[in-house]
Parts: C-alpha cells; structure tokens; sequence
C-alpha cells in the first residue's frame, strides 16, 4: 500500500500483527513523512514578510541583493535535484521558497523606484 510515494503496508502490517515496526520499514516511512511536513511547512515561510511589506508600502532596509542571491541558490538546488532525481520530499521545500521569494524581488524594484520618486518629487517641490 502506498500513498504519495510512502510505502506503509510494512507499518501497518506489524502493526496489526501486534508487533513493533521493524527498524527497516520505520525509518524510511519517519523520513518520508518529515519530508513532506518540511514541504508543507515550506509553502507560507515567507508569507509574513511579504504581507507586511504590501501593508507598509515599503522595502526600506531590505537588500534586493539578498533576495537575488536566495533565488540563485534555490534555482541552483532545484536544478541539481531534479538533475539527480530525488523525491520530491528531500526538494520540495526549496520550489516553494522560490516561489515565495520571486515576488519579493518584483515588490522590491517596484517600490525602491516608487520611494525614488517620491523623494525626487519632494525635492522639486522644495521652496528654495
């Protein structure tokens, strides 16, 4: 019996046996399943930051560059996992964060030259 790529009939099997899973079919199903909990936990990491950021209006003391550099390294991971194959569950978290960080460049440039033009525009209208 398997369900999203974790085999559990070995569980339940001992298990309705009255026996202990063994060693060898608990610590695959353990990792599987921490896993997939790191991925589903990964889908709103970045959700505060990005609601406050909308609410403020602001990026102020925010670096694009940081946020470039984590959509580099999560391309780069991405890219070597799916190269190599690996389960989705070992991976999955950094699609998510890539996901979530993309914006943030966007929202970033968007509104670094939007307070640049509110700042040149006080200038100009500064009596003088």
């Amino acid at each position: 019996m398997e369900y999203i790529g974790i085999d559990i009939s070995c569980a339940l099997g001992s298990l309705h046996d009255g026996e202990f899973p063994d060693k060898a079919c608990l610590l695959p199903l353990i990792s599987k399943l921490l896993g997939y909990a790191i991925v589903a936990a990964s889908t709103t990491v970045k959700l505060p930051q990005i609601l406050k950021i909308l609410k403020n209006r602001s990026v102020r003391g925010l670096s694009v560059t940081a946020f470039e550099m984590e959509v580099i390294g999560y391309t780069i991971t991405l890219a070597y996992c799916l190269h190599k194959g690996l389960a989705f569950s070992a991976f999955g978290e950094y699609a998510f964060l890539l996901i979530q960080v993309l914006p943030f460049v966007f929202v970033h440039l968007i509104y670094t030259v939007f307070e640049e033009k509110k700042k040149k525009d006080e200038w100009e209208s500064w009596p003088g």
